[in-house]
């Protein structure tokens, strides 16, 4: 391994390479949000927790519901992996949506972190929604396995068939039929998440069910998430989209500095970590074509989000063993211990 350092630049931004294997600096908390100013005369507030099975499709949901990005999507499974709120207005109603990794049977420390933490979420919720990709050929073992622990637990549910643009209309009444027949599910929607169509209904039925109580978060808040962390996980979503077939799920993105200017304009600096030198060539491309893409990507997504320009700097560093890291996961407010 060497120490030297590539760097690549276009016309907005500078995209740098990093061959040490140092540790990152720690990122801080962002500033807090300010008091909200409307106060509903009936107000009502709840949380929501969406559970489901890898690629269910919770995390298009949630952003489909707050109306704006609050959670990354993937094709690549367990994308999310911690919880995330996203927040939204109905009425006078606040719905808090937690969004859980999703719930499969764990094999590693990071796995069963993950999964813990989606159970926690749909613990602590008023209500829990349990969705399911209709596109599946049928119901599958880590979605009744969901079952069979809210069975266990007492808990009743509200089913979301997901992604019923791909499905006729026959498979849908079967799977609700099928569904049904477990015993604990209050009510059945059919909804896309990606296209919109019965996200507004739901969000109407959602909306007169909280429970009474002021707000939790400022009317214009839409997430609890960290910028830092939010941006972060805008470049690992880039990450995973650009090369899904060739980067194993164990690489990772953390922003460690963030630095305001005048102009207006920010300044990012953002370590991906994996695990081995190869994976790292991966990463970085030929000639580092790759991770300048990437930067693109990520760049374009955080300008709209910020609304202001971004130089985004991003820096490859190999940690070989981060997913036994107990600081990895006090970052995601994930139980490093969790069984």
């Amino acid at each position: 391994m060497t120490d030297g350092r590539d760097k690549f630049e276009d016309d907005d931004k500078d995209e740098g390479v990093s061959e040490s294997v140092d540790e990152g600096a720690d990122t801080g908390a962002e500033e807090g949000a300010e008091e909200a100013a409307y106060v509903p005369e009936n107000p009502r507030c709840g949380f929501v927790a969406l559970v489901g099975a890898p690629n269910a499709g919770k995390s298009t949901l949630l952003n489909a519901m707050v109306g704006s990005k609050v959670s990354i999507v993937s094709s690549k499974v367990q994308t999310t992996r911690t919880r995330v709120l996203g927040i939204t207005i109905a009425g006078d109603s606040q719905i808090i949506f937690v969004d859980t990794p999703g719930i499969f049977k764990p094999k590693r420390r990071l796995d069963r972190a993950m999964v813990a933490a989606a159970w926690q979420g749909a613990e602590d919720a008023d209500l829990v929604g349990l969705l399911f990709d209709v596109s599946r050929r049928g119901i599958d073992q880590d979605t009744l396995g969901i079952i069979a622990r809210l069975k266990e637990q007492g808990r009743k549910a509200i089913l979301i068939l997901n992604k019923i643009d791909l499905v006729p209309r026959e498979k849908l009444l079967g799977l609700a039929d099928s569904f049904n027949q477990e015993g604990i599910f209050t009510d059945i929607f059919m909804l896309s998440a990606s296209t919109g169509d019965g996200v507004e209904h739901l969000r109407g039925f959602l909306a007169a069910r909280m429970p009474e109580g002021p707000w939790h978060y400022p009317e214009d808040q839409i997430s609890d998430m960290p910028m830092r962390l939010l941006a972060a996980e805008i470049t690992r979503e880039k990450l995973f989209q650009q090369l899904h077939q060739e980067l194993p799920y164990s690489a990772t993105v953390e922003t460690e500095q963030w630095e305001e200017f005048e102009n207006g304009s920010v300044k990012i600096s953002q370590v991906v970590y994996v695990q081995r030198d190869s994976q790292k060539a991966i990463v970085l491309g030929k000639q580092g074509t790759r991770i300048k893409a990437l930067g693109q990507a990520a760049r374009t997504e955080l300008e709209e989000m910020l609304e202001q320009r971004v130089h985004l700097m991003l820096f490859v560093k190999v940690r070989e063993d981060w997913e036994n890291d107990p600081e990895r996961y006090e970052a995601w407010n994930l139980d490093f211990g969790a069984s």
